[in-house]
């Protein structure tokens, strides 16, 4: 089933309460924050940024942008007004801001893929050479009432998507190697990387292709888009994939589940720019949502 169609280059789609969605287009012609009746019928620009990667909603109803063109964590208020809050950690500046997600402690975190996307694309196109490039894919975690960022990890070969599982981890994609990477969190810092799930398929042709954004079912698995290969790859607890959900395009991108009770993913696909949609028989597990800095609550999921 596709709910939206006609989209530019989609990604990070995020529920609203009321049953419509936000996501981001990040093709040269959009580059937009971009919301979506609940039918998929209507959209409209809320915002234009550059390039929008990803996105997370507080619980004041401020939509913080992952933003890769201009490198920059972005706030975005209700009325629609963009503003710069960040753009680097200690001196050192984002490469590739990717995606967000807030954590129970209330902070923001996100994925830094390491490498500039300028670099990383040629006339819009992923550069055959890419595996050459130097990366240094990076997590942070962000205080956004101080405007302060803390280096968490570093090295990744393309940072990706995160997630954080109902055991109160934060599990991060590292694109170019197929690992999702399991952090315990620990006195506003991490424990160390630990590998829970290689979600690559096998013999499959070559290319970039990886995981890329993810989310907790309320059953314990973790759902994951490969990029490049075609499908969601459904990953137990135990970090095995028990199914991978095919999608019409190769280049899935993110995904996010409906409404309780709705049991489906909605899944951003690249190719045919899209959203597509499945049954997985499980509802989401519900996001963090900071209502003030250092206050997490459950969101929407």
């Amino acid at each position: 089933m596709i709910l939206s169609s006609d989209l530019s280059v989609p990604e990070a789609p995020v529920l609203l309460a009321d049953g419509s969605w936000l996501l981001v287009e990040m093709g040269a012609d959009r580059g937009s924050v971009t919301h979506l009746s609940r039918d998929g019928r209507e959209k409209h620009i809320v915002a234009r940024t550059g390039r929008p990667n990803g996105l997370a909603l507080d619980g004041q109803g401020a939509i913080w942008v992952a933003e890769s063109w201009d490198p920059a964590l972005l706030r975005v208020g209700p009325d629609g007004r963009v503003e710069v809050w960040l753009t680097a950690c200690e001196g050192e500046p984002f490469l590739f801001p990717n995606d967000l997600a807030f954590g129970p402690d209330g902070a923001l975190y996100m994925t830094d893929s390491g490498v500039r996307v300028q670099d990383l694309l040629e006339c819009g196109q992923i550069r055959p050479d890419y595996a050459m490039l130097p990366m240094d894919g990076r997590v942070y975690r962000i205080d956004i009432a101080r405007r302060e960022a803390v280096k968490l990890d570093s090295a990744l070969r393309f940072a990706n998507g995160l997630a954080f599982g109902r055991d109160g981890d934060l599990y991060v994609a590292e694109t170019l190697t197929g690992w999702v990477y399991r952090y315990a969190l620990a006195d506003g810092g991490v424990a160390g990387r630990a590998e829970f799930a290689n979600v690559v398929q096998r013999g499959a042709p070559t290319g970039f292709q990886g995981p890329d954004g993810c989310k907790f079912g309320a059953d314990g698995h973790l759902y994951v888009a490969v990029f490049g290969q075609g499908h969601v790859a459904d990953v137990a607890p135990d970090g095995a994939v028990v199914r991978r959900i095919w999608t019409a395009g190769a280049l899935p991108t993110n995904l996010a589940f409906g409404p309780g009770g709705d049991r489906r993913i909605y899944v951003t696909e690249d190719e045919y720019g899209a959203v597509e949609v499945f049954d997985v028989g499980v509802d989401g597990l519900p996001l963090w949502a900071p209502l003030a800095a250092g206050t997490g609550i459950a969101g929407a999921g």
